[in-house]
């Protein structure tokens, strides 16, 4: 749902919709991202990683605006996102299924048009098979485990892969590839020995491009990226590397309305269980968003939010459809029935608050409910 952008340090809640606060998709953030990866890793190309309704930024708007800045390759999870997402894309560009294809979804995914990442000889025996019967020829990727033990061929199955291609004419592989499990941790040893694993299969299927790169890969230099790299959260705004400056503009904001404001007593208990205690007189206020809205319980005297650059900490347990801030390093009356707080935006980024929650960034975007009103930017 797309609503009139809204500025927190002025306004209140005072939409019809019944939402609880504003969530503020940045498209134009999201755009210069996708330049500024491309940038790092041309000639070689960006796809975009769209899984999760697009890290739950919403998988149409995304892909849309994506696509026309250029963007062609589409990466999704499973099978049912593909379908949902063919709808708003032009038949050129290309979706591509990363789990591969549970048994049943072959007929489906060749007649719309999909390319499967197959991970295992049981994959690429069911996708062979449905081409044969077909009787044309169907795209695919292979994906190869290099050393995370996760989605991928492993090594002990690479021969019988080879002799399987040998023995049909029914698959075009249009490249390899495979995930890295801790690109952002340049210093990490794992990404050296995957690059190497990497360059054993590529030396073992001979001829095919590649693609090695997710976000933080993008940022560990050429020997990672091959022709196509599939950023995801980089895209989004979040961190691609660890202990670094973050070189991503930010594209999600976070503005959740006051339900109730109040003065407590020194000793007065709050939230479920009472385990936060006033020390002394206190000024509170409830906020309209919990854990069912992607702000997670463990943010409990730990998170906070911000009214006008001002930190508000969360204090006692955080709710299923609410939490309580301390409000009283602000004037009196500041806030009220309706205004807007901030909880991602200008002064806390999603890699703030998923570190206070004890989470990654991925989480936090990916639980965002839908109790907000959406407005693309």
């Amino acid at each position: 749902m797309d609503g009139g952008l809204v500025d927190s340090r002025t306004s209140k809640l005072t939409i019809d919709s019944g939402a609880c606060g504003y969530l503020t998709i940045d498209l134009t953030a999201l755009c210069r991202n996708y330049d500024k990866l491309s940038s790092i890793i041309a000639p070689a190309r960006a796809a975009a990683v769209v899984k999760a309704n697009s890290y739950g930024l919403g998988a149409d708007r995304v892909s849309k605006t994506l696509y026309g800045r250029g963007c062609r390759d589409f990466f999704v999870a499973h099978f049912v996102e593909a379908l949902r997402l063919r709808p708003h894309l032009p038949r050129d560009a290309s979706i591509f299924v990363l789990n591969g294809l549970l048994p049943g979804n072959e007929i489906a995914c060749a007649e719309g048009g999909f390319i499967p990442v197959v991970n295992s000889l049981e994959q690429l025996r069911l996708w062979s098979e449905t081409a044969r019967s077909l009787q044309r020829k169907l795209p695919a990727v292979l994906q190869f485990d290099t050393g995370m033990s996760r989605l991928g061929i492993p090594p002990e199955d690479r021969a019988a892969v080879v002799a399987h291609l040998e023995a049909t004419s029914h698959l075009d592989i249009l490249f390899i590839m495979s995930h890295l499990a801790s690109a952002d941790e340049t210093d990490s040893v794992q990404n050296g020995d995957q690059l190497a694993e990497m360059r054993r299969v590529a030396e073992e299927f001979e001829g095919y491009d590649l693609s090695f790169a997710n976000s933080g890969g993008i940022f560990l230099g050429g020997d990672f990226h091959g022709v196509l790299a599939r950023p995801g959260i980089a895209l989004y705004g979040g961190a691609p590397t660890g202990g670094v400056a973050n070189p991503m503009e930010p594209v999600v904001r976070l503005d959740v309305a006051v339900v109730q404001t109040r003065t407590v007593p020194a000793g007065a208990r709050v939230g479920y269980g009472g385990v936060y205690v006033t020390k002394m007189e206190t000024r509170l206020a409830t906020v309209a968003a919990g854990y069912a809205d992607g702000l997670p319980r463990s943010l409990s005297d730990r998170g906070s939010v911000y009214y006008n650059g001002v930190r508000l900490p969360i204090v006692g347990r955080v709710s299923m459809d609410s939490m309580t801030i301390d409000i009283s390093a602000l004037p009196e009356g500041t806030l009220s029935l309706g205004s807007l707080v901030e909880v991602l935006g200008d002064h806390q980024t999603i890699d703030d608050l998923a570190r206070d929650a004890g989470l990654i960034s991925y989480e936090i975007l990916t639980s965002l409910g839908d109790r907000y009103t959406r407005q693309y930017r």
